[in-house]
Parts: C-alpha cells; sequence; structure tokens
C-alpha cells in the first residue's frame, strides 16, 4: 500500500510538472477565427495558432467594431505559466508583429526564458504589451478593454499571445502561444482618423 501512494504521489508530481510546462489559454472575446479546444489547443504557431500537424479549423467567426471605440478582450488561462501578454492588429495576417524575442538563463535544468522584454509605449501594430503579467499560480478569466484605432479595416487581424518564462521553449511556437480574431472594423466619421494602420 505505501508503494502504491509513493507510486501516484509520483506519477501526480510529474503531471503537474509536464502541465506547469506547457500554458495554455483560450480566446473567449472576440471570438476566434479557429476553434479551440477546452484548454485553447491548437495555439502554438505564430502568428493565429495551429501546429505543423493541425492549422486549425476556421470558425468563420468576424466580430464587428467601430473605430475609435473600447474593445473587450477576454481570456481564459487553462494551465498555468509566469509570462505576459500582448495585443497586436494589422490589416493582414503577415504584418502581424514577430514574437518577442526571449531573453535566456541557465538553470539546473537547463537553459530556460528568463523574460521577455516589454514595450512601455506600443505603437502600430501593437495595442498594449505586459498585460495580465502572472508571477503567482493563477489561472481562470482575464478581461480588459482596449481602444481600436479609428480606422476602415475589413478582416483585420487582432492578435493575442503569450510569452512563456521559465520555459524551455517548443519547436512550435518557441516560447509563445497564439491566438486570433478577425474584425471587421468601421471607421467613426465623428472622429479622427488614425494614422499608422
Amino acid at each position: 500500500m505505501i508503494f502504491k501512494l509513493s507510486k501516484l504521489a509520483l506519477i501526480s508530481t510529474l503531471t503537474l510538472s509536464a502541465m506547469s510546462a506547457q500554458a495554455h489559454f483560450k480566446l473567449e472575446s472576440p471570438a476566434s477565427w479557429i476553434e479551440e479546444d477546452e484548454r485553447g489547443d491548437p495555439q502554438k504557431m505564430a502568428p493565429c495558432g495551429g501546429t505543423l500537424a493541425d492549422g486549425g479549423t476556421r470558425t468563420g467567426a468576424i466580430t464587428d467594431v467601430t473605430g475609435g471605440s473600447m474593445l473587450r478582450v477576454a481570456i481564459e488561462e487553462t494551465i498555468y505559466h509566469p509570462g505576459h501578454y500582448r495585443i497586436s492588429l494589422a490589416r493582414r495576417i503577415n504584418w502581424l508583429p514577430a514574437d518577442t524575442e526571449e531573453v535566456m538563463k541557465e538553470t539546473e535544468r537547463g537553459p530556460r526564458s528568463d523574460y521577455f522584454p516589454v514595450a512601455e509605449n506600443p505603437s502600430a501594430p501593437v495595442l498594449v504589451d505586459g498585460l495580465w503579467a502572472n508571477q503567482v499560480r493563477r489561472t481562470g478569466p482575464q478581461e480588459t478593454e482596449i481602444q481600436i484605432p479609428n480606422i476602415d479595416c475589413e478582416g483585420c487581424f487582432l492578435q493575442v499571445v503569450q510569452f512563456m518564462e521559465e520555459h524551455p521553449g517548443f519547436r512550435e511556437g518557441g516560447f509563445t502561444y497564439h491566438h486570433c480574431a478577425i474584425l471587421n472594423i468601421t471607421a467613426d466619421a465623428s472622429k479622427p482618423m488614425d494614422e499608422g494602420w
């Protein structure tokens, strides 16, 4: 019986270690452009999720937004990992920014990501950086409102990425998870147009 309990404890420890090595999140709002499972997969590949084996099934979801207005962005962090999030907006998928380059450190378990530089004053295409910084064990819902530029943009890509610290990296996506939503933005004629988008 003691052996069985020890074996069970070891299995539980290994399971928790494996889970903590892979953070996950689901994009709840606006609606994701691909179908996500209960953990938010597939989400490894830049710029908008999927994996080499599974590019993701398109949902066809499009969110209509008025330029210059606030947009609710909500996620659910399904598996914890320290790090932060960034939100970007681009007219084309290949105009979304590259993942921020990680700063590495050596640990007793080998090289791990130490931190990711945060843009204190982000500019297009980044809307906000350093969001939902997470250095304590936390999962669950997170949400914020972001101001959408006052532009006309049919089929714009809103990208939400999670940068993971204390992570060994993986072949698909490095240290980052990715989700996107498709927005149809109609400028508010009563407000000045935003340049640079």
